[in-house]
């Protein structure tokens, strides 16, 4: 028998992740995919790092997400609620008049959360996501790199 060489698994630390920020332009893109990649970009799980218990992802900023496409009768049908916290008070609200109110990146924002761990890394993972409606985001200071998914 010879000498075999064992290799450790390597497991990435919090401090060595260097995140970058991402640009998605949700424009004609259906929903539940824009979702899914973007999941995937905000746990790190396509870095060669990705460690399952560390928050190893990316940046997400999702511009034009009033423009997100549902396909199938998903428009009309789908159904999202939100509880005030007072008693009897649960909100409806189908999806076609969330997506033409002013809160249409709360589309976006539930189908990502949906994908995400529910443990305490899945809400520190969530806060990377920026969602906005129309096409202008306040964190060009950042230069993030833009990449377009479909």
């Amino acid at each position: 028998m010879g000498v075999q060489a064992y290799l450790a698994t390597q497991s990435t630390r919090p401090q060595d992740v260097n995140p970058q920020w991402y640009v998605i332009d949700a424009d004609d893109q259906v929903l539940g995919r824009l979702a899914t990649r973007v999941a995937m970009i905000l746990r790190g799980k396509h870095r060669p790092t990705y460690t399952p218990h560390v928050d190893t992802g990316d940046f997400v900023i999702v511009v034009n997400a009033e423009k997100v496409k549902l396909t199938g009768n998903k428009r009309e049908q789908k159904t999202y609620y939100r509880h005030t916290g007072y008693t009897g008070s649960l909100r409806s609200i189908n999806a076609d008049k969330l997506l033409n109110s002013e809160h249409a990146d709360r589309v976006v924002s539930n189908a990502v959360r949906g994908m995400l761990p529910k443990n305490n890394l899945g809400r520190q993972i969530f806060k990377k996501l920026k969602v906005y409606a129309g096409p202008d985001h306040p964190h060009a200071a950042q230069m993030p790199e833009e990449i377009k998914l479909g």
